[in-house]
């Protein structure tokens, strides 16, 4: 019998999405969700940066394959948190690249210190591109809720917006019944991924998070990385505006 896997297989191997631009997907993480767990697909993304180094968000489960793969790109140079959710595998990452910024998102100190998991930190995200990357991409911090912010990301190249939770989009064809019906509540299968229910529920202020829509929709992305589910490989204006109407 067939068993839905939401896995987004070859797992740990770099996957070219534009020049000087890759994802890589992860295990599985279990993650609470609407009162429950629920198993969630894992991805990051690297990207070159002018000077060489690379830039890596969001970085998945440690793997010595990836690891090689990554190192003949170039040397690691920055490990990106992109919201407080995000930050698991920093310091196994760290251990493995010392010389790297271990970059803090809003409120991701205190998230891990409330899991007793221990991370250092080296500096934090802030409104603008930091001097270290800003020829190649762009950043924002994405307010309006009360509970969870994230810094989201344009590889300016090939106009990919960078996401985390913001949107995320499940493939029925790859979850089990249970998990399919979490994600429909939630409002987060494909293709009408979105933010989530129960994260849509925190943003209170949403003249703030219209104003970050705003800027987001000015950058003119081409196409859309997500950390959970199928990203949006084109369309990326539209995809925008549909998956966050929620906001009115």
């Amino acid at each position: 019998m067939h068993v839905a896997s939401p896995l987004y297989e070859p797992l740990n191997t770099l996957k070219s999405v534009a020049p000087g631009l890759w994802i890589a997907d992860g295990p599985i993480v279990h993650m609470a969700a609407l009162g429950g767990s629920a198993p969630f697909p894992t991805r990051m993304t690297v990207a070159r940066l002018t000077d060489g180094g690379l830039w890596c968000h969001s970085p998945i489960a440690p793997d010595a394959t990836l690891f090689a793969e990554i190192d003949a790109l170039g040397p690691v140079r920055h490990l990106v948190s992109p919201n407080k959710l995000h930050y698991a595998h920093i310091a196994a990452w760290k251990r493995r690249y010392p010389d790297a910024v271990a970059w803090a998102s809003p409120g991701v100190r205190e998230r891990a210190a409330s899991q007793k998991i221990e991370v250092a930190f080296d500096a934090d995200l802030g409104d603008l591109p930091e001097p270290a990357w800003a020829a190649d991409l762009d950043q924002l911090h994405f307010r309006g809720s009360r509970a969870i912010e994230e810094v989201v990301f344009l590889h300016r190249a090939s106009g990919t917006l960078i996401l985390a939770d913001l949107i995320e989009n499940f493939e029925p064809a790859k979850l089990g019944l249970a998990m399919r019906w979490i994600a429909r509540l939630g409002g987060v299968l494909d293709p009408d991924g979105k933010t989530p229910l129960d994260m849509r529920f925190t943003f209170r202020d949403k003249a703030r998070a219209r104003a970050c829509l705003q800027q987001v929709m000015a950058w003119r992305p081409r196409r859309i990385i997500l950390a959970h589910g199928r990203c949006y490989p084109e369309n990326a204006e539209a995809e925008v505006r549909r998956a966050f109407r929620w906001l009115g």
